[in-house]
């Protein structure tokens, strides 16, 4: 397969005052963004290429005949929606949220780490390997995904290129003052990217697309098909992480509704299906629950 041209921002996830996505880059990665301006939106691209995205996977262990984890690059197969694989539950024990931008970056790396640790037994269970999310709060004039977006596109986004979620400061806070669930329902979503990264999800998206643009029916399709999974994967985290330690019952289901705050989208679906898909997977309490690439195509719309 030919290697693309570097992968710009794409679309983003749209949710009441901002919009958020995704960067899939080189080999398959893909920009996300959360942008500014308007209604949160998600979105997301699968630029293939080859040769990329080497999986990180320790060796099996010792006297055992466990094969090494790897990424599958498969959709509706991938082994991480099987039936009865599940997230861990967790209690995420975070600090106060706050405008100082120091702080604000301590908040979403321990979220991030608390993530980390509720996805840990779906992946290993899958036998697909957890690769390290690393989250940056200041934005890069070029990463691993190409030119960054503007102020004016993203409020934040993922680069699956170097595995990092960027949320600027000021953009995240333009679009979601201290508003905790708001915070929290984006860096789930663009977790949920990560987990697609790192599963193979998206090197097989990024294999059926069509052209570097995206911009045909099929291809707007299976970014919404990946941009409503990453809804669905972030609200399943979050249902892992309800009513124990800072995320409380009641904090969760407003991260859960803030999914619902979109405007139709071509590439993210319509607001229906946006929280439809959210509510899947905090209700469906497996990953199974999440998949997008078994649905007809009415269901992401």
């Amino acid at each position: 397969m030919t290697a693309p041209s570097p992968p710009r921002p794409e679309s983003p996830r749209n949710t009441g005052a901002a919009v958020v996505g995704l960067l899939i880059v080189a080999a398959l990665t893909a920009i996300g963004m959360a942008m500014a301006g308007g209604p949160r939106v998600i979105d997301g691209r699968a630029l293939p290429s080859s040769g990329a995205f080497a999986s990180e996977g320790a060796k099996s262990p010792a006297g055992t005949k466990r094969p090494a984890p790897k990424e599958v690059r498969e959709l509706e197969t991938n082994p991480l929606l099987a039936e009865g694989v599940a997230l861990g539950a967790v209690t995420c024990r975070l600090p106060a949220i706050s405008r100082d931008p120091a702080k604000l970056e301590t908040y979403y790396k321990t979220f991030a780490s608390c993530l980390a640790e509720a996805w840990k037994p779906a992946l290993d269970q899958a036998n697909e390997p957890t690769l390290t999310a690393t989250v940056q709060v200041t934005l890069p004039e070029t990463s691993a995904c190409g030119k960054a977006p503007s102020e004016n596109e993203a409020v934040a986004y993922y680069c699956g290129g170097d595995t990092t979620i960027y949320a600027p400061t000021q953009w995240m806070l333009s679009d979601a003052g201290l508003e905790r669930s708001r915070h929290l329902a984006t860096m789930a979503h663009e977790y949920g990217h990560h987990v697609q990264r790192s599963s193979g999800i998206l090197s097989a998206a990024a294999e059926k697309m069509s052209s570097p643009e995206e911009d045909s029916p099929a291809d707007k399709e299976l970014v919404r098909r990946i941009e409503l999974q990453a809804n669905c994967f972030g609200a399943l985290a979050l249902s892992a992480a309800a009513g124990r330690g800072s995320i409380s019952t009641s904090l969760a289901n407003a991260a859960l509704a803030d999914y619902g705050r979109a405007d139709d989208s071509d590439t993210h679906g319509t607001r229906r299906n946006q929280l439809k898909w959210a509510k899947a997977g905090f209700s469906g309490k497996t990953t199974s629950a999440c998949n997008t690439w078994a649905a007809p195509a009415s269901e992401v719309k």
